[in-house]
């Protein structure tokens, strides 16, 4: 997840630890690629991954990941559902008024493994019947935070910013506020999952799930889950994960530029 998720992962990773009575350590200090190959080793036993790295390593023949459980983010707008959306920003003071208005405008996108900031916006091109050469320019950014920050400098025209990492900018930074614009939304999309490499013996699994499962029912998990907008997990399935699968195969065929 984003950078701004990290203190909340940590502080859920201690919340297991101390509820379950054993022994976690929340690994930092990392790139996220580096982090991801820990959790394909089994070196990392938890995660919580974008949907779309999720179903590639799920449908893998030799899959070593299970899904362990699901946030649901607090907000009206999720309407109680384990799901997001993809806002596409500009500055506050462009021209730009919805994403019909980006043909030929600069794109930023986060990274190519990304279901929030590519895949989804490569799969509204496909709805659209734009399959190359949409945006007149598009670069890869390395994070939605950058890419926020490079509209800001004004060094790209727009992006698709993961809705649950804008909420936690804008809460936290509310300066924010008066530099950007939401001019349209894509999505929903089914919310990234957190997900456990299946050499942790299933008993371990059911546990961690649990504790999870049941973390806004505890006043400290209560508190833990609000530092980034979380009503609470659900369970997971599979098959919620369907939708990913069909946008990426309908997105194949797109460049963004």
């Amino acid at each position: 997840m984003a950078g701004n998720a990290e203190s909340t992962c940590r502080a859920i990773a201690g919340y297991i630890g101390a509820t379950l009575a054993i022994e976690t350590r929340f690994v930092d200090g990392l790139p996220w690629q580096a982090r991801e190959a820990l959790l394909d080793a089994g070196e990392i036993q938890l995660c919580w991954i974008c949907g779309l790295p999720y179903v590639w390593k799920a449908d893998a023949p030799d899959s070593s990941i299970t899904l362990c459980a699901v946030p649901v983010m607090r907000r009206a707008r999720y309407e109680a559902k384990p799901v997001y959306f993809s806002d596409v920003v500009v500055r506050r003071d462009s021209a730009y008024e919805s994403f019909a208005d980006l043909r030929g405008a600069s794109w930023a996108f986060n990274e190519p493994r990304s279901h929030s900031g590519y895949n989804v916006v490569r799969h509204h091109l496909s709805q659209l019947g734009e399959t190359s050469g949409y945006f007149g320019s598009s670069v890869e950014s390395g994070a939605h935070q950058e890419s926020l920050r490079m509209i800001i400098r004004g060094e790209i025209d727009a992006s698709a910013i993961d809705s649950t990492v804008l909420e936690t900018e804008l809460h936290r930074f509310a300066h924010l506020q008066s530099e950007i614009r939401i001019i349209d939304t894509l999505g929903p999309s089914p919310m990234p999952p957190w997900v456990m490499h299946r050499s942790v013996a299933p008993e371990l699994r059911a546990a961690v799930a649990g504790a999870l499962l049941g973390m806004h029912r505890d006043s400290r998990g209560r508190a833990i889950l609000d530092q980034w907008g979380i009503s609470h997990f659900c369970g997971a399935s599979d098959s919620h994960y369907d939708p990913i699968r069909e946008m990426s195969r309908q997105a194949q065929a797109v460049s963004l530029s």
